[in-house]
């Protein structure tokens, strides 16, 4: 038993040296060490509202992607921020606007292979003309839907 002992990695190595490339990071190492020592000293809600206070003052939200306007790094991602305003758009939403009355049924039966929806819904859907067929696609799975539909004699817009 003293042998698994021996061989165990200690939990805590305070010994370890944390990036010492340079004699001037000893002093932000001691720094270091000072921080975590009084993080150890918090008590539990204060360690949580650290970590919110933390979170926010990096830039980051509770789920963990940067949040825009916050933090230090905001004023100088200010033009990356416009620049990013430029890209294409991914995901659209297939509307309806109108169709012709004689293709009515051709079209509630193209919807239906879409969707998931039943003749009923399907057909009251498309009786509500001008209205949201499908959310959220990419471009390359509504070029088809588009353009069948737009073959049956209905005016469809990709938003």
């Amino acid at each position: 038993m003293s042998q698994k002992s021996q061989s165990r990695p200690a939990m805590c190595s305070l010994s370890r040296t944390l990036y010492t490339a340079t004699a001037a990071s000893e002093p932000r190492s001691k720094n270091l060490e000072r921080i975590a020592d009084n993080l150890l000293d918090l008590t539990k809600i204060e360690r949580h509202d650290y970590s919110i206070l933390f979170r926010l003052k990096m830039g980051l939200n509770r789920y963990g992607p940067a949040v825009s306007g916050i933090g230090p790094a905001s004023s100088e991602s200010g033009s990356a921020s416009t620049d990013s305003k430029v890209v294409e758009k991914t995901a659209f939403d297939i509307k309806l606007e109108k169709f012709d009355a004689a293709a009515k049924i051709k079209i509630i039966k193209e919807v239906r292979t879409f969707t998931d929806l039943g003749l009923k819904d399907a057909k009251d859907l498309v009786e509500k003309a001008p209205v949201l067929l499908k959310k959220g696609v990419t471009k390359e799975e509504a070029g088809p839907i588009v353009d069948k539909l737009k073959e049956l004699g209905a005016t469809v817009v990709l938003e």
